[in-house]
């Protein structure tokens, strides 16, 4: 009898045929996909120990990071980055087919909150006049839309929400720049990291920084110095509300190297001496995975 290969559980943003299905079944394969109706229900899943892996949107090319993920992910969890996976974003204007004709009719347009933004000049060219209405993925817009065909709206989402949900794509590639690329992190309860081919030949670590609370001058830059002088290159600073006041943040630093680095020890070390609070998310891969549904 042959031996059945483990399949392992991942809770994705829903439904199917969102982007996050999308660079789930990319870099996971098609079984094992749990859909959930928010970013927070797929980290609460995984916290909870219902599936193994959460994979969410963390930064897109455009529109910056997904406050909502770095929201869940930073204040207070315990969970750990396992790999990257970055895709291309590709937004096409959806109709149901019995509205096909009837586009200067529209009563709303349904969306992402970042995919509405990175359609931004196409909407306020061509639908100034139309109501913006979010949801919580692309793909439940369109899911929607699907619902309810005599309705006079549409979705902006992907090729596969198209398929999916048997749309007509009204307008393709509506987003205002070309060069769209959503960042995705897988999550775990495990610090580890997933080794698959087609990784990069280096591994990020994403680290939580706070400063100490006594306001002492010149602290970041200390801080960027603790990374600087070791040759260790971040991809990324990027600064959080603390959520205790105005004028208190963290640091979300993500430094191009293995947290097992002789020099990344070193410097964990040193921001520890200057009273800093680090918390590690872990070291991973990332990969850049090209799906051909998009």
């Amino acid at each position: 009898m042959k031996e059945k290969t483990f399949v392992p559980t991942v809770a994705f943003l829903g439904p199917d045929a969102s982007f996050t299905h999308v660079a789930a079944s990319s870099f996971f394969g098609a079984e094992g996909l749990v859909p959930h109706a928010t970013i927070p229900d797929c980290i609460e899943a995984v916290a909870a120990g219902h599936v193994a892996y959460a994979l969410v949107p963390l930064e897109n090319a455009l529109e910056g990071s997904v406050p909502l993920t770095i929201d869940y992910l930073f204040h207070g969890s315990e969970l750990f980055i396992n790999a990257e996976i970055n895709i291309p974003i590709e937004q096409h204007l959806l109709v149901n087919k019995k509205q096909a004709n009837s586009l200067d009719q529209l009563k709303s347009i349904n969306s992402h909150p970042h995919a509405l933004a990175q359609c931004h000049k196409f909407l306020q060219y061509n639908y100034r006049r139309v109501p913006l209405i979010q949801t919580t993925s692309t793909a439940a817009a369109a899911k929607y839309i699907a619902e309810h065909p005599d309705e006079q709206i549409a979705a902006i989402a992907n090729r596969l929400s198209a398929e999916k949900y048997d749309l007509h794509i009204a307008e393709e590639n509506i987003h205002d720049f070309h060069f769209n690329h959503t960042r995705f992190v897988v999550l775990s309860l495990r610090k580890e990291y997933i080794a698959q081919k087609g990784h990069s030949d280096f591994k990020k670590t994403t680290l939580m920084v706070k400063q100490p609370e006594d306001d002492r001058s010149g602290m970041l830059h200390k801080i960027l110095s603790v990374f600087a002088w070791r040759g260790l290159n971040l991809s990324k600073i990027e600064s959080r509300p603390m959520k205790t006041g105005l004028g208190n943040y963290f640091f979300i630093i993500d430094v191009n190297e293995s947290e097992d680095h002789p020099m990344m020890k070193g410097a964990l070390e040193e921001l520890s001496a200057l009273d800093c609070t680090v918390q590690s998310f872990g070291s991973y891969y990332f990969y850049n995975e090209n799906p051909s549904h998009i």
